[in-house]
């Protein structure tokens, strides 16, 4: 051993809301399949949630500070990466990110990962969890296929 100190890891979360309307539909599926595959999410219109999104950072405690990271911070990094953006937008028609991309709550989080990655040190961010509905969340954690 090296006498270094273990510091304890722990998990801090902050969540915040936006408000915005997108409508389900795949340009690799035709007009009928699409109607079929998400219903009334197909709605020509599109239609609006009030999202939920809870962003998880991991780290160890800063023994000087006792913290993983400043709250104030982290507040700060996602009102920049994704707050900003998605709030009271059309995902399909403002983000260019959705342009390829079904707007599902699943790519909502892959979309507020990346983002929130270029804003946070490496390795800092654990999570991503967006509450599309009160029932239906979404959660990732930087996973890909192999």
């Amino acid at each position: 051993m090296s006498g270094e100190k273990k510091l304890p890891i722990v998990y801090i979360s902050r969540t915040d809301s936006f408000s915005a309307c997108h409508r389900l539909h795949s340009n690799a599926l035709t007009e009928e399949e699409n109607r079929r595959v998400f219903g009334k999410c197909n709605n020509p219109n599109g239609h609006g949630h009030n999202y939920k999104v809870e962003v998880t950072v991991r780290g160890p405690v800063d023994p000087s500070t006792g913290m993983v990271m400043n709250i104030s911070d982290l507040k700060t990094c996602m009102e920049k990466a994704f707050m900003s953006t998605l709030d009271h937008k059309n995902l399909d028609m403002d983000l260019d990110y959705f342009k390829d991309k079904v707007s599902t709550a699943e790519n909502i989080a892959v979309y507020i990962w990346e983002r929130m990655t270029e804003q946070l040190l490496p390795g800092l961010l654990y999570e991503v969890k967006v509450h599309e509905t009160e029932k239906n969340v979404s959660i990732y954690r930087g996973d890909v296929s192999a």
